[in-house]
């Protein structure tokens, strides 16, 4: 049996994620925490095997929440997934929190399928711009900057931002700003 957390400020969101996982057999919904610091009291309570944890949420985030949890030595086998919608900010702020933790970059071959302008644009995605501010930086409308950004995921074979952002980091398009 599975126990899991669901951490999410939204009610109707929690009830649908434990309707679902309900359902299951092999799936049992232990607690439910409306923000950050309620999943981080929840999990040391409760101690379930996975907390389904949303990022944006009141008080303590989801972020802060997740940073608690997994620095808990009594709570080092609770894994925890995370569940949101990604903003460019918070974009930046997840790369921030994770980057210097990642292997050194392979290298940028890959890289090689997309123009020089795709490649300007996939690093200001990665710095979390979105596309008007992109479109001012880099004088253009925000529908050629939505272009370049499609064109380059269809060539990289990315589904969306998020993995955009990533791929930057992985390549070395783009380093955070204190290992420049």
């Amino acid at each position: 049996m599975i126990r899991v957390l669901i951490a999410d400020d939204q009610s109707l969101v929690r009830a649908g994620f434990t309707a679902l996982l309900d359902a299951r057999d092999d799936i049992e919904v232990v607690g439910e925490a409306s923000d950050g610091a309620e999943a981080v009291d929840l999990a040391r309570k409760l101690r379930p095997d996975v907390i389904l944890m949303d990022i944006r949420m009141p008080g303590l985030d989801g972020l802060e929440a997740t940073r608690q949890i997994a620095g808990d030595p009594e709570l080092a086998g609770v894994r925890i997934v995370i569940l949101s919608l990604i903003s460019p900010s918070m974009t930046r702020r997840l790369v921030a929190e994770f980057a210097s933790r990642a292997k050194a970059p392979h290298p940028a071959a890959e890289l090689d399928a997309i123009t020089q302008r795709e490649r300007e644009v996939m690093a200001l995605v990665a710095d979390g711009l979105t596309n008007v501010e992109i479109a001012h930086k880099l004088y253009m409308s925000p529908a050629t900057v939505r272009t370049h950004v499609s064109h380059a995921m269809t060539k990289l074979g990315v589904r969306d931002r998020a993995q955009l952002v990533v791929l930057a980091y992985e390549t070395g398009l783009v380093r955070p700003n204190w290992l420049a």
